[in-house]
């Protein structure tokens, strides 16, 4: 990674960096006095605040004030860059040609201009959230949990105690309640689970499991835990991600 960081700029020497930085595809952090006006499916007109202007090398142009995470304008990458100076302020423009948009950002003051010439190369991995960790354990208890079970049903009803996320069947023939967390569990899901335990034995008559899955545990819940005698299973998202993926393409589990 290099960098540049300048302050204190004028506007034209301003504008002669952000042309060379564009032409370079450098990543740009702008810190400005500025106006924003947008031209295109809509329009809108923002007045003079400090803010913070993100330009990427692929034209993707965001415009941050100076509080909370949305962006209050923006463009998409693809979109086309130009910068020129007028007698008292900068003016970036950054056109998208389909669907025709212009955003326009008037700079009257450059508080720090920033640009860096980045690489990212890394591939991005996303663990699974509940919904793959239920899909895992549905398809492959074996693998996730360590026992063969029979898959009953998702979202159970269990009247005013909620909807347990799995029931299942094991090789004696009682019924499994699984709940399943995609952080840390508490306490609370312990006694969640419990609920749903205690709803299903009443309405069944019949001894019933209960297993909690989660990839870690506190130390009140792993108290709770032993207290009702509920088993539970630390399971690794990574490994979850893993086995649904290399499912798709026919790899071994």
């Amino acid at each position: 990674m290099s960098k540049n960081q300048t302050q204190g700029l004028s506007i034209q020497e301003a504008a002669v960096k952000l042309r060379e930085s564009f032409n370079q595809r450098e990543t740009i952090i702008l810190v400005a006095d500025c106006e924003v006006e947008y031209s295109g499916r809509a329009s809108s007109k923002l007045g003079r605040g400090e803010r913070i202007v993100l330009i990427k090398g692929d034209g993707t142009t965001i415009v941050h004030r100076p509080y909370g995470s949305t962006p209050v304008n923006y463009q998409p990458e693809g979109s086309i860059l130009s910068v020129r100076a007028e007698s008292n302020r900068l003016v970036i423009s950054a056109v998208r040609p389909k669907p025709s948009e212009e955003l326009k950002i008037y700079a009257y003051r450059v508080l720090g201009l920033y640009t860096f010439k980045l690489e990212d190369t890394a591939k991005f991995d996303m663990w699974g959230d509940e919904d793959d960790i239920k899909r895992a354990i549905m398809a492959y208890p074996l693998e996730v949990l360590g026992e063969e079970l029979k898959p009953i049903e998702e979202e159970v009803k269990l009247g005013t105690a909620g909807f347990a996320d799995l029931l299942m069947i094991d090789n004696n023939g009682n019924y499994v309640l699984i709940e399943v967390k995609k952080d840390t569990a508490g306490v609370d899901a312990v006694y969640q689970l419990k609920r749903y335990i205690d709803r299903l034995s009443m309405s069944t008559g019949h001894h019933v499991r209960g297993i909690l899955v989660a990839p870690g545990f506190t130390k009140s819940a792993l108290i709770a835990l032993e207290k009702e005698s509920i088993e539970y299973k630390q399971i690794s998202l990574q490994k979850v991600s893993k086995i649904l993926r290399n499912t798709k393409v026919g790899l071994p589990l």
